[in-house]
């Protein structure tokens, strides 16, 4: 190119500089998204090939498997610390122990590509491969995978393997499982190969799910003879964590007693001595029976789910408790209206009515749940006739408090019935005369809120102290109700709906004892009165009740974290008053 053809392009360009003028804004970045892939593309296929490869690790068979330094180190922490910080940093070979040559291989190529593929024929080998490797996701998802592998057949197994490589939530769900599943698994050899103590270890836990401790006792002997010759004297070891009380009766004598395994322990003998023992206790006496660990229903079956019972709607007085389903007690031995329900020692239900003007008598009676044939047991009559009173449990006592006398006169009066001594005696009485009011315990304390005194609605609330025997007043309510429920979550009191006058309330008003203030929480959905209330997994579940046009067959949950409430039906039914 001549000079002067140059020269007329460099004027060109220089003139194309002079227009282009760019207005001014902020820089800009661009990323490429596919860099890093296209990159570690070029990196894997280096690798495959050994090229630039500058470390070759090899394992215990004998399997080699090359690298690039900087690409390990990008991934791994424990290829971090290897050559950067020891012996090791300027070497070209190492040799890394009890590690599988496959496991290694796989993260390998995780550590180029991003991807790992895990099977059940080779998990076992991976997750402790990523762990001493500390790759974090591998290991976090093989948990994953087991977790989907869970089975009666395995669960065992894989708790074993989560302790054994400190996968904590893969450990707790497996037990998890393994409690909810106990006689489902029982069944496989993982069971039957456990060792006495491992054994011990199940059966003594609270919460396994047996609904029938005879189930148990079989499983026991079961394992015993899957291995007879070299078990047989862990039997009454193994005999100590099962609860012969809750067996049946029945099955005592026709399956325990009967039983050569126990016949030849004297121990064995007096386990199934207490259990005859007791049956005969509670048939006698329920209410003065002491209550050990071995009489106690595990948690599964126990009244710990029992959370609450009710009547239908189109039989009454037939009560009804929930147990994972709604199932109804037996029929009552003498009919009345159940008024009030509560519990007293984890497994009686105590049914009160109101007072019968023409007997002049006051229903009551206990149904004992914690039988595998609950049945109904006569209570003493109360001190005074009333109705419309008050109902709470405190240390295995049940305060009567309030109500209408045979006249219509509002009560103040309180009784107090004592397991202890199986009698109803007379305490100090509540500064107001009050009926159909509500009652709640919080902190060892009976609080008694709203009502009625026979003119007007009240909003006045009075706490009693048993170990005073005094009451004390409280700050009021902001409204004033009758017919409301409460209830008690994170020491809060909460009372819930009832009426005022001829309106049947929505409102919710909650109580702080540290504050001594009240507060107006979230309306309810609906307007009830007289619903039952119950405190499960951090919610508060106001269940039933009536409002003006009949019984309500739904359930309102409240959450306190959103102060919000969620609303759904009755799963059967029933009513509540």
């Amino acid at each position: 190119m001549d000079d002067t053809v140059m020269e007329k392009s460099t004027c060109k360009s220089n003139d194309q500089k002079k227009v282009m003028t760019l207005k001014r804004c902020e820089q800009k970045t661009y990323k490429n998204s596919s860099h890093i892939v296209g990159a570690f593309k070029v990196l894997q296929s280096l690798q495959q090939d050994q090229v630039l490869c500058d470390i070759g690790i090899e394992t215990d068979d004998g399997t080699i498997i090359f690298g690039h330094k900087i690409v390990l180190i990008s991934i791994s922490t424990y290829f971090r610390k290897i050559f950067t910080g020891s012996n090791e940093r300027n070497k070209d070979h190492i040799n890394i122990k009890k590690l599988d040559s496959t496991a290694l291989q796989l993260l390998i190529n995780y550590i180029y590509t991003g991807e790992i593929i895990i099977t059940e024929g080779n998990v076992k080998v991976l997750l402790p491969a990523a762990n001493f490797l500390q790759l974090d996701y591998v290991k976090n998802v093989c948990v994953e995978f087991l977790k989907t592998q869970l089975d009666a057949s395995n669960c065992l197994g894989i708790k074993a393997f989560a302790d054994l490589h400190d996968c904590m939530e893969l450990s707790k769900m497996s037990q998890t499982y393994i409690k909810n599943k106990f006689l489902e698994m029982v069944n496989y050899d993982e069971f039957l190969s456990l060792s006495s103590v491992e054994v011990i270890k199940l059966i003594s836990c609270d919460d396994i799910f047996v609904q029938q401790e005879e189930k148990l006792f079989e499983c026991v002997i079961h394992w015993v003879k899957y291995d007879m010759d070299s078990r047989k004297d862990f039997v009454p070891e193994l005999m100590e964590h099962v609860r012969l009380p809750l067996v049946s009766n029945q099955y005592l004598l026709d399956n325990v007693l009967h039983e050569p395994l126990l016949k030849t322990s004297p121990k064995c003998k007096d386990y199934i001595i207490e259990a005859l023992q007791f049956h005969l206790l509670k048939y006698l006496e329920p209410l003065t029976v002491s209550q050990t660990i071995r009489r106690t229903p595990r948690q599964s079956i126990g009244f710990q789910k029992v959370i609450q019972a009710y009547w239908s709607l189109k039989e009454s007085s037939v009560i009804y408790w929930y147990d994972n389903i709604w199932q109804p007690a037996p029929k009552m031995s003498k009919h009345f209206d159940v008024r009030f329900l509560t519990v007293i020692k984890d497994q009686f239900v105590l049914a009160v009515g109101d007072v019968d003007m023409v007997l002049n008598r006051q229903p009551i009676e206990m149904l004992d749940v914690s039988l595998k044939s609950p049945r109904w047991i006569p209570m003493m009559d109360m001190l005074v006739n009333r109705r419309f009173f008050g109902v709470g449990s405190l240390d295995n006592c049940v305060y009567v408090i309030g109500g209408l006398n045979e006249a219509n006169c509002a009560l103040n009066s309180v009784e107090v019935f004592d397991v202890n001594t199986n009698k109803w005696k007379m305490v100090t009485s509540m500064s107001t005369k009050r009926y159909s009011h509500g009652v709640g315990v919080l902190n060892n304390l009976l609080y008694v809120v709203g009502g009625f005194d026979g003119l007007k609605s009240l909003n006045s609330v009075e706490c009693y102290d048993p170990s005073l025997d005094t009451w004390t007043p409280v700050a009021a309510m902001s409204k004033c109700c009758n017919s409301c429920s409460v209830g008690v979550l994170d020491g809060v009191l909460y009372v819930i709906g009832g009426r005022n006058n001829l309106r049947c309330l929505k409102r919710v008003e909650a109580y702080t004892p540290s504050s001594g203030v009240w507060t107006t929480i979230a309306d309810m959905y609906l307007g009830r009165m007289n619903s039952g209330v119950v405190v499960s997994n951090g919610l508060l579940h106001v269940i039933g009740g009536t409002d003006y046009t009949g019984n309500l067959n739904s359930i309102e949950i409240y959450n306190p974290k959103t102060n919000t409430w969620s609303l759904k039906p009755l799963s059967t039914d029933i009513g509540i008053w």
